[in-house]
């Protein structure tokens, strides 16, 4: 049985209201970073007025997400807003070297977001970070080190963990990569 897509607009615009809100920011706060009216970016949110790409890349900048992650993927029509096909996740993420995302969720406009990571032989985050987020995740394949508020953990094929706003880092320090699951909320990409 073939379903409709869902009833809610998964647009550019629904992302963008998404990125938005889970940084904390209002209309007023994100305009004015862009150095747009309230009135532009409100139309744009609700897909009444398309950016160009100068002001993708600007809105990308102000909201510390890579220009990829705003493209959208093409989905056939009975599969919009369900299901995401392994040749058509949309490139997300921190832009670290040798840490390449992947949304699995069909958009950003959902209370969570599930990403696919793999982190490349060597690959590490330079300096830790804290998210205003509760993340879990699960090592699909090869290792990784995690440091959670300072305390180190060695982590293995079937291994979960979970932050909860706590300062993090991660590092693969071996030879193979590492495939991880995340599940974040609220989404951050």
């Amino acid at each position: 049985m073939l379903h409709d897509p869902p009833s809610e607009n998964r647009t550019l615009g629904a992302d963008l209201r998404a990125l938005r809100r889970a940084r904390g920011l209002t209309l007023a706060d994100l305009a004015a970073r862009l150095g747009r009216s309230v009135g532009w970016l409100s139309q744009v949110e609700r897909d009444i007025s398309a950016p160009g790409i100068a002001d993708l890349r600007a809105i990308a900048g102000a909201l510390d997400v890579s220009i990829s992650s705003l493209f959208r993927a093409t989905a056939r029509p009975d599969e919009a807003g369900y299901i995401v096909r392994a040749g058509a996740r949309r490139p997300i993420g921190s832009r670290e070297a040798g840490l390449v995302e992947e949304l699995l969720s069909p958009d950003l406009t959902d209370a969570f977001e599930v990403v696919h990571s793999t982190f490349e032989p060597g690959a590490r985050l330079p300096a830790p970070v804290a998210r205003p987020t509760q993340e879990v995740g699960y090592v699909l394949e090869g290792r990784l080190t995690l440091w959670i508020d300072g305390a180190r953990f060695a982590l293995n094929p079937g291994d979960s963990f979970r932050i909860r706003g706590e300062t993090f880092a991660w590092e693969n320090p071996h030879d193979t990569p590492a495939r991880v699951i995340w599940v974040i909320a609220p989404p951050v990409y």
